[in-house]
C-alpha cells in the first residue's frame, strides 16, 4: 500500500529553482547562493530584485538602467486610476490589491505575452507599481493627497515619503530598505506555489500575481505581522509575561513564532530584531520594543520558540509609521521582486504542475431517483 500522502506537501519538492534556497537546520536563507546576512543592509532592494528576476546581482550601468525602467514602470494605468478610490471606498488593503493588480493588466503593454522578454518588463512594472497601488490606496481611503516621487529617493524612500506624507531620514530609508530586501523570495511558500501553478498553465503574469495576492491574504500566510501589532497593542505593558503564559496555557497562538522550516532563529528575525531596538530608542518611545522582548522571552522559555520574520518586523513598520493594516500590503510590495522571478522561471522551463491526490470518499455507490432518496 503506498505511503499516505503528506498534509499540506511538507517537505515534498514541488519544483526546482535556482531563485532561493532555506537551511532550515542552521537557519540561513540564501537568494541565488548569496547569504541574506550578506546582502541585507548592503544590497538595495532594487539590487536584490535585480538579482532575483535577472539572474545576478547588476554592475552600477545596469542598475542605472534598471533603476530608470523602474521610474517609467510606476506609472499607473487609466483602468487602474479611474477607479481605485471606488475600489478603496469598497475593499480592504489586500481585496484591494487584489483587484488594483488585476486592473492594472488591461493597460500593460505586454499583457498578451509570456514571452521571456516581455516577462522581464513585466516584472520590472509591478514591482514598480505595488508600492505605489499601496500609497494610492491609503491616500484614495483617507481622504488625503499622495505626494509626488522624489527621483532621489528608491522604492523603500518614496514609499514611505507616499504613506506617512512626511519625507524619511536616510537611516529610516535604509531600515525599510533592509526589510524589503529580507522579505524578497522565500523558496515555495504558499503565495509563491500559487503564482507557479498559475504560471504553469502558461497563464499571464498579472493573473499569477493575483493568484499570489489573494494566497497572500489569507490569515495562515499573510496578516501574521499585522496580528503581533494588534496584540501588543492589547496587552497592558505591565502585565506582558503573565498575560503571554495565560494565553499559551489556554491553548491560545502567539503570532510572530515558530517556522514550518526554521529549526532555529529565522534569520531574517536577526536582522529585524536589531532594526527594532534602534527604531523604538530614535522614537523616544521604547515600549512595543521592550514589550515584545519580554514576549519573545516568554514563548521561548515555554514553548522553545523562536521569533520568525512576522514578529519583529511588525514594531519596525510601526516604528516606520506604516498603518497596521497595511502591513501585509508592504510584504507584497517586497516579495513582488520574488512572485515575478519565479513566474519567469516557471516560464522559462514549463511543466503543468498537476499532484495527484489520494481519494477519501464513499465507494460503489448506486444512484436512485430522487423520490427514492
Amino acid at each position: 500500500m503506498a505511503d499516505k500522502p503528506t498534509k499540506g506537501l511538507a517537505d515534498v519538492v514541488a519544483a526546482s529553482t535556482a531563485l532561493s534556497d532555506i537551511d532550515g537546520k542552521a537557519g540561513r536563507l540564501f537568494y541565488r547562493g548569496y547569504d541574506i546576512h550578506d546582502l541585507a543592509g548592503r544590497a538595495t532592494f532594487e539590487e536584490t530584485a535585480y538579482l532575483l528576476q535577472r539572474g545576478k546581482l547588476p554592475t552600477r550601468d545596469e542598475l542605472a538602467a534598471y533603476g530608470a525602467e523602474l521610474v517609467r514602470g510606476r506609472e499607473l494605468g487609466a483602468l487602474v486610476s479611474a477607479n481605485i478610490s471606488e475600489v478603496a471606498e469598497k475593499q480592504k488593503p489586500m481585496e484591494a490589491l487584489r483587484t488594483l493588480v488585476s486592473l492594472a493588466s488591461a493597460d500593460d503593454p505586454d499583457r498578451d505575452s509570456i514571452e521571456a522578454e516581455a516577462d522581464l518588463r513585466k516584472a520590472a512594472r509591478l514591482t514598480a507599481q505595488q508600492p505605489l497601488l499601496v500609497a494610492r490606496y491609503h491616500a484614495a481611503r483617507s481622504g488625503g493627497s499622495l505626494p509626488d516621487p522624489d527621483p532621489d529617493l528608491s522604492i523603500a524612500g518614496n514609499f514611505l515619503l507616499q504613506v506617512t506624507g512626511e519625507r524619511p531620514t536616510a537611516r529610516q530609508v535604509e531600515i525599510f530598505d533592509a526589510c524589503l530586501v529580507l522579505h524578497a523570495d522565500h523558496t515555495m511558500n504558499a503565495s509563491t506555489f500559487a503564482a507557479r501553478v498559475c504560471a504553469a498553465t502558461l497563464s499571464d503574469m498579472h493573473s499569477a500575481i493575483v493568484a499570489a495576492i489573494g494566497t497572500l491574504k489569507g490569515p495562515l500566510h499573510g496578516g501574521a505581522n499585522e496580528q503581533v501589532m494588534k496584540t501588543l497593542e492589547s496587552l497592558d505593558p505591565s502585565q506582558v509575561a503573565q498575560s503571554v503564559r495565560d494565553k499559551l496555557a489556554a491553548g491560545e497562538k502567539i503570532m510572530g513564532f515558530g517556522h514550518r522550516v526554521y529549526k532555529t532563529e529565522d534569520p531574517r528575525a536577526t536582522h529585524l530584531r536589531k532594526m527594532s531596538e534602534e527604531l523604538a530608542a530614535g522614537s523616544g518611545d521604547d515600549t512595543y520594543y521592550r514589550m515584545s522582548k519580554e514576549m519573545e522571552e516568554v514563548v521561548f522559555e515555554t514553548k522553545s520558540l523562536y521569533p520568525n520574520v512576522d514578529f519583529y518586523a511588525a514594531t519596525v513598520y510601526h516604528y516606520l509609521g506604516i498603518p497596521t493594516d497595511l502591513f501585509t500590503p508592504v510584504f507584497s510590495i517586497s516579495r513582488m521582486s520574488g512572485w515575478t522571478a519565479h513566474v519567469i522561471e516557471q516560464h522559462a522551463d514549463n511543466r503543468l504542475i498537476r499532484p495527484d491526490s489520494e481519494y477519501i470518499g464513499e465507494r460503489e455507490q448506486k444512484w436512485k431517483p430522487i423520490d427514492e432518496r
